[in-house]
């Protein structure tokens, strides 16, 4: 399995049997997404910075992706998605309305992705989650959760690995998306500061660390 960051919150997936596009999103959020192809495509709520999936190209495998937007168990080609509703604010979603946690089962590894959750998760939400391998963790606060209740998400999730996305970037529309925490305070709360690496590549669950260890992905544009 192979993970590459797109920016925002877009991961590009990569298994034996397929490839998975998360969140891809519209140009106006400061940056143009970069040329994806993908057989399954999960939209974590409808917002255009995370639902633009005419940007997505299908495969060999599948001419046009599937696109996964609801809550749920799916099963594409071989590859396990299963979706929790939670809420894109801290309201029940009167604000901004629901947000879908992904959990993609790929090469036997379970990579969750938060979307843009806005509260902390029940107890309840956190074991429909289940158990997490890598988990991709929004972190700029505003439209998600804050640095420091992704830091409390995160240990209440207990992942082996933990990936921040969801982050305020010098390519971002700073009209839009300038009152974002950048990822320099989220590593000042989380407590340490890894140099990025440009994929991350897991052949074996057995490479999952038992203490959750934080990885920072370059943004591949």
């Amino acid at each position: 399995m192979i993970l590459t960051y797109h920016g925002h919150s877009t991961f590009r997936i990569k298994g034996k049997k397929g490839t998975l596009i998360t969140d891809p999103y519209e140009d106006y959020i400061g940056m143009p997404l970069p040329r994806l192809s993908g057989d399954i495509i999960t939209v974590s709520h409808d917002h255009k910075d995370h639902n633009a999936i005419k940007k997505v190209a299908g495969t060999a495998r599948r001419n046009n992706p599937f696109i996964i937007n609801k809550s749920g168990e799916y099963e594409v080609g071989g590859i396990s998605i299963f979706g929790v509703r939670t809420f894109h604010d801290a309201s029940g979603g009167v604000e901004r309305g629901e947000n879908i946690v992904f959990t993609a089962l790929v090469d036997g590894i379970r990579i969750c992705h938060l979307g843009d959750l806005g509260h902390e998760l029940s107890p309840e939400q956190i074991e429909d989650i289940g158990s997490v391998d890598v988990l991709l963790c929004p972190i700029g606060g505003v439209y998600t959760i804050d640095p420091e209740l992704a830091v409390k998400t995160i240990r209440s999730i207990e992942p082996g690995i933990v990936i921040p996305m969801h982050y305020k970037t010098a390519q971002h529309n700073l009209d839009v998306f300038g009152d974002l925490k950048t990822l320099e305070d989220f590593l000042k709360v989380y407590g340490v500061s890894p140099e990025p690496v440009p994929k991350l590549d897991i052949d074996s669950k057995l490479r999952i660390p038992e203490e959750t260890e934080l990885v920072v992905l370059s943004v591949i544009a």
